[in-house]
């Protein structure tokens, strides 16, 4: 425990308290509204590039363990909360610190922050690019890097968050591991391409018996088109994953050879995005963008509502309706949750339907693509 020094590019400078690993980092502020579930939260590889803000006040106290990590290796940069006690945490699943887990994943967490002044802020004047130092106090200097460091628009993280190789998704109810991708089977096989999928979307797309095959992000869609007419493989699936979709332009070239030979397709997130810039509609930045497991959207096929974890600062917009349906709008500020398109067998969402963490309101949709394929 040491002090930590905060530099906001509004001007906002913060003294804490250090917990985590030491260092100066630069990277993009965002809040999250999650009551539970941090240490999904920060395994999550959309928040790469990001410190992560929690709303809830108490942070650690349930410890951490192997079996909540999203991914093996967090690429968040740093967490910032109200308070943090070094001497305490108590689950029966826990088997080490929070503290401990972040020094592990080398990732900065700082404490003593006024979370909820800090979390108006981002609110009123939007994500902003940060500095973080326990090595430097001085906001003068702090300032001076800051403002010659790149902004998180400037930053592919794709290719740091993705499989290197390919690989079988064995987890879940079924167990695909001996399974052989080459050949034909009887089950429904998915290619999911990693843009920075968390674990738990590819146990959903197991869970509802569905062959996952993941691969990495620059993939080769003349492959999956021969392996989907052949009969190899029955769908794509697009992850979800940090940064601005935008910069992925040879990722959605690709994507919209996907399109045009009308192979099922289900997005989430990101996934959703580029896709919406696939088919010629580009994204735009929210102010402070959804992060949290409290956003209520509205199904308008059933007019049910339903309550969903959320982690993305981009949305597609309203044009995107010249091409597809709505079918699910967020009811905190009317932007566009979800769509099924009008030319092809594809449908997307931009929330995380696989609660992890967060309500289980929304695991159908895993169902309804098995179903589609």
């Amino acid at each position: 425990m040491k002090p930590a020094y905060i530099y906001l590019k509004n001007g906002l400078f913060i003294q804490a308290t250090s917990f985590g690993v030491d260092g100066t980092r630069v990277a993009e502020v965002v809040f999250n509204t999650s009551m539970s579930g941090y240490q999904e939260v920060i395994t999550d590889p959309s928040y790469a590039g990001q410190f992560i803000t929690f709303t809830m006040p108490e942070i650690g106290i349930v410890g951490t363990n192997p079996q909540d990590c999203e991914r093996e290796v967090s690429h968040a940069q740093g967490i910032f909360i109200r308070h943090y006690n070094p001497k305490l945490f108590s689950n029966f699943r826990a088997t080490q610190s929070l503290q401990d887990f972040l020094i592990e994943q080398n990732i900065m967490g700082i404490c003593d922050v006024d979370t909820r002044g800090l979390t108006a802020t981002l609110r009123d004047c939007g994500a902003m690019m940060a500095i973080v130092s326990t090595e430097i106090s001085s906001q003068q200097e702090l300032q001076a890097i800051l403002e010659r460091s790149k902004s998180i628009e400037e930053h592919n993280y794709i290719p740091a968050v993705s499989t290197p190789t390919q690989k079988a998704h064995a987890k879940g109810r079924f167990d695909f591991a001996q399974m052989d991708y080459s050949t034909p089977q009887t089950r429904k096989c998915v290619v999911a391409i990693d843009f920075g999928a968390k674990d738990n979307i590819l146990n959903e797309l197991t869970e509802v018996g569905l062959q996952t095959i993941v691969i990495p992000h620059h993939f080769d869609a003349d492959t999956l088109i021969q392996d989907y007419q052949s009969g190899k493989i029955h769908g794509v699936f697009l992850s979800n994953g940090p940064g601005d979709p935008m910069v992925l332009t040879q990722e959605i070239a690709e994507i919209k050879k996907l399109i045009t030979a009308k192979i099922p397709i289900f997005g989430i997130c990101l996934g959703h995005q580029l896709l919406s810039i696939a088919h010629g509609y580009p994204t735009e930045k929210l102010k402070f963008g959804h992060h949290g497991g409290n956003h209520p959207v509205k199904n308008l096929q059933t007019g049910r509502v339903e309550i969903t974890a959320q982690n993305h600062n981009y949305s597609v917009t309203e044009k995107l309706l010249e091409v597809a349906d709505a079918t699910h709008i967020n009811l905190f500020d009317g932007t566009i949750e979800g769509v099924r398109y009008k030319n092809a067998p594809i449908f997307s969402v931009q929330y995380h339907p696989e609660s992890s963490p967060g309500p289980c309101d929304s695991k159908e949709l895993f169902r309804a693509f098995a179903e589609m394929l």
